[in-house]
């Protein structure tokens, strides 16, 4: 993320100068919730500080939840995350202080500079699936692992926010019943089953992912995410670009149902059998140049792929049903999700 200077209107205008101790320099990017900060410690070490909005800091439901993302980052430990250094939930302003990663995101990347070729994806699948195994090896679902919560620095990818993180054992996550997530990188059991979602959703997020490093579009691509929602639950990704060495792996972590799916430390071991056919040495090219041999891919159809009931469906008709599997999946209550970006 490039730093920008600390302005705004609006929710931004009355940002603190200072989170503790922390004098924030600089503003890194934001969202609905809240602003992420450059910031120094009295030592000199860059952190990236993340103060909530006011209006949210008045909400006590808000504040047990950036308590609980607060406690999940501090359980996670490991190459392929950013340590927490320092944090305050009570204060009147919440934040918490990881420490700085210079380096775009996947999103930023993508779209600056087009997809990945073979041997970045393949790197950039081990570091994820090690980072899951790290996250998921303290009891934590990540439960919105997306290209904007992806850093690439230059010794590997690196998942942030732990935002709408939980517990596998959370309390607060079964009582809410709320549908929360990023609709194109949602497994189907987060519109199925929200409260019983498990680390095996992070890892249909992985798959949906690697397919936007791979394509730069997701497996399931609609602007509408009611359609989204309906082609995750019930149809096919299109794996079409994705390399062929990697495509069957990716393939299984898309599977529909999670016990189907590997876990991060299996998908670990079948990458070691295609380390070989991919450079994995550079990891963030600094210029990528036209026409470079990025391996075999998956041919693209010369048709648009029909869906797997073979029944022709009208847009409409497939948004409506999709609007009900939302509704469905949360008993009836109205789902709050992220679209990317958000």
């Amino acid at each position: 993320m490039t730093p920008q200077r600390s302005t705004g209107t609006g929710a931004e205008a009355d940002m603190p100068e200072y989170a503790g101790h922390y004098h924030l320099e600089s503003r890194l990017g934001s969202g609905g919730m809240g602003v992420v900060h450059l910031a120094r410690s009295t030592s000199g070490l860059r952190l990236a500080v993340k103060v909530v909005h006011a209006e949210f800091a008045r909400d006590r439901e808000f504040r047990g939840r950036f308590r609980q993302e607060v406690a999940a980052a501090r359980r996670v430990s490991g190459a392929f995350t950013a340590p927490v250094v320092d944090a305050d939930p009570e204060a009147a302003r919440p934040w918490m202080a990881t420490l700085y990663i210079p380096g775009p995101t996947l999103s930023e990347q993508v779209k600056e500079h087009g997809p990945l070729d073979a041997g970045q994806l393949r790197r950039l699948m081990a570091g994820l699936a090690e980072a899951l195994r790290d996250i998921h090896r303290v009891g934590v679902v990540h439960r919105d692992l997306k290209p904007s919560n992806v850093l690439l620095a230059e010794d590997g990818p690196k998942v942030i926010d732990f935002g709408i993180s939980r517990p596998k054992d959370s309390e607060l996550r079964t009582e809410t019943g709320k549908l929360i997530g990023t609709p194109p990188f949602m497994a189907p059991e987060q519109f199925r089953r929200p409260r019983e979602v498990g680390p095996a959703a992070d890892i249909f997020a992985l798959g949906s992912v690697l397919v936007h490093a791979a394509t730069g579009r997701g497996p399931f691509d609609s602007d509408s995410p009611y359609v989204v929602a309906y082609q995750v639950v019930h149809d096919e990704p299109d794996l079409s670009g994705v390399p062929a060495g990697l495509a069957p792996l990716i393939e299984r972590c898309l599977a529909k149902d999670p016990d189907e799916r590997p876990t991060p430390d299996e998908l670990m071991r079948q990458l070691r059998s295609v380390a070989a056919s991919y450079d994995t040495q550079a990891f963030i090219p600094a210029q990528r140049k036209a026409g470079s041999a990025d391996g075999p891919a998956v041919k693209a159809p010369e048709h648009p792929r029909p869906a797997p009931s073979k029944r022709r469906v009208r847009p409409g008709r497939v948004a409506a049903v999709a609007a009900g599997v939302l509704a469905l999946a949360v008993g009836g209550a109205l789902a709050w999700v992220q679209w990317p970006g958000a």
